[in-house]
């Protein structure tokens, strides 16, 4: 095999790592759905250990990267997306942390029905998982328009992050007994918003690694 060869066949070693990653944190919400659809605790323990797979693998891919910058010395557009692969991991990283942390809330909330704090959540829920995939998936397979798309789209869960703020300032306005659970549910919004912020930087990256103009990457 020659040396151009086994870097090209390196490259695609790294495009299958990020889409196994993403893979990882789609799985942990698809659990974190049925777990809160079933109020299925032993799903949201599995949630809270997974994530240290999905540590495991932002190390890996990190080194993936460092070997490719640091032996095979690569220029323009694959720098680019080795550059931006390495950001990426980081958000992807942040994204499984968040959902760590919604089921660790989910735990404290077994007993509360979350539809009746806020009808929005599972909606948010859905749309953040939604939006996760179709980020890595751009990232992955270097589409632009659908890219852009996930930016747009980071307008839904935004305002479904408000409607939630909004149900639940008007339950504590109406006297509600469980202020405790309220700060929950109002963390686990605040986490999806998050969590659409990270997919939205995703995207930014993927249209870096295709241009390499950097829009308005968020820092969290």
């Amino acid at each position: 095999m020659t040396t151009r060869s086994m870097y090209l066949e390196e490259l695609n070693s790294l495009r299958k790592s990020l889409a196994e990653m993403g893979a990882a944190v789609e799985e942990s919400f698809n659990l974190l759905l049925t777990a809160v659809e079933k109020k299925d605790t032993d799903l949201e323990q599995q949630i809270i250990r997974g994530d240290r797979v999905i540590n495991d693998m932002e190390r890996s891919i990190e080194s993936q990267c460092l070997s490719l910058i640091t032996r095979q010395q690569p220029i323009a557009g694959d720098l680019r997306m080795i550059s931006a692969a390495l950001k990426v991991v980081t958000d992807i990283e942040r994204i499984g942390d968040q959902t760590a942390d919604i089921a660790e809330l989910m735990l404290r909330l077994r007993d509360c029905d979350l539809d009746a704090y806020s009808r929005h959540i599972t909606g948010m829920l859905q749309v953040a998982k939604e939006i996760v995939h179709d980020a890595v998936r751009a990232f992955v397979n270097r589409d632009s328009r659908a890219a852009d798309e996930v930016i747009r789209h980071d307008d839904v869960v935004d305002e479904l992050f408000a409607k939630v703020k909004d149900d639940l300032v008007h339950m504590l306005q109406e006297g509600v007994d469980n202020i405790d659970a309220c700060v929950d549910v109002l963390m686990i919004a605040k986490y999806l918003e998050r969590i659409g912020d990270h997919a939205v930087n995703i995207a930014e990256w993927e249209i870096f690694q295709e241009s390499g103009a950097i829009q308005h990457i968020r820092l969290m």
